[in-house]
């Protein structure tokens, strides 16, 4: 019982958090409002006991939330039937697509290196001081 609340809970974040971002039109995915919801949730409780009741007691939303990602693979299966559905559409793209996944890959690369030097720079500059 405490795994369907605590499945419920999770699933009521994700619709509030995508409702947010639909109705305020954020460029933001819903899921992730929802995300950050339940992390509001989950720091709360543990600040204020009072909240820990139903699926917020006792880890019952961490204990659902591994579960489902001990699972995580069997939510593949929709988008590999996606794929498999869309492989015409593959084989006239696919020369397109890969140059543009091996692209964006060198430019977020190329962006991690540049925010990490830019990091480290201030980090010395604060140390220095």
């Amino acid at each position: 019982m405490v795994m369907l609340a605590s499945l419920g809970l999770i699933l009521l974040c994700q619709l509030i958090g995508e409702a947010v971002a639909r109705g305020l039109g954020l460029p933001l995915p819903g899921p992730v409002l929802g995300l950050l919801l339940l992390l509001i949730l989950l720091m709360t409780r543990d600040r204020f006991t009072l909240l820990a009741r139903g699926p917020l007691r006792n880890d019952g939303v961490e204990t659902a939330s591994k579960g489902l990602l001990a699972h995580l693979s069997l939510l593949f299966v929709p988008a590999g039937v996606g794929v498999v559905q869309k492989l015409d559409l593959l084989a006239s793209h696919g020369i397109a697509i890969t140059l543009v996944l091996a692209l964006s890959v060198v430019v977020t690369l190329f962006a991690t290196v540049l925010t990490f030097r830019l990091v480290s720079r201030l980090l010395r500059q604060q140390d220095a001081q």
